[in-house]
């Protein structure tokens, strides 16, 4: 599978990069900080393929990650980009 195949595969929710503007209305909806959020490291296919599209992604930015679900609805969860 290619890259950017991994993006439209079924099981692979959608994945967006967080503006930096944005960052701290989301912190504070969720009264967390960002080192309480669950990591996602660089070299998660799914990173490497935004960040052949976007540019690089540097350690601390935000992702948001949408996943479908058929009692749920949408869930929306953050995590942070770490090294490795």
């Amino acid at each position: 599978m290619t890259d950017a195949k991994i993006l439209l595969h079924h099981l692979v929710p959608e994945h967006q990069i967080v503006k930096r503007e944005e960052e701290a209305e989301i912190l504070k909806k969720l009264k967390a900080t960002k080192d309480e959020l669950p990591k996602i490291r660089k070299s998660d296919p799914v990173l490497r393929v935004l960040e052949a599209a976007y540019g690089t992604i540097e350690e601390g930015t935000l992702i948001r990650i949408l996943r479908q679900s058929e009692t749920a609805g949408i869930s929306v969860a953050y995590r942070v980009v770490v090294r490795g």
